[in-house]
């Protein structure tokens, strides 16, 4: 709070954020959740999941647009706030 009154009479302030560069990656065990529950974590992942094509589409009429109404009814009181 001092500080805080000093840089409001004019003074100057200085910030300095450190970081250990050593340590970027924590390992699992270092992890608190995984330490708690570790029957929840596998000991190695096997990797990201295979890659799937997209076997689905939604079928669109050319020159047609998209429905354009409120999903809801709203007050008139409300609807001027919404559209600020």
């Amino acid at each position: 709070m001092e500080a805080r009154r000093l840089m409001l009479e004019g003074c100057e302030a200085y910030l300095a954020h450190v970081i250990d560069a050593e340590k970027v990656n924590p390992t699992l065990e270092e992890i608190p959740i995984v330490r708690d529950f570790p029957e929840v974590f596998p000991d190695d992942l096997p990797g990201f999941p295979p890659h799937k094509e997209v076997d689905f589409m939604i079928e669109t009429l050319l020159g047609v647009v998209p429905i354009s109404i409120a999903p809801y009814r709203m007050a008139p009181v409300e609807l001027p706030e919404l559209k600020k």
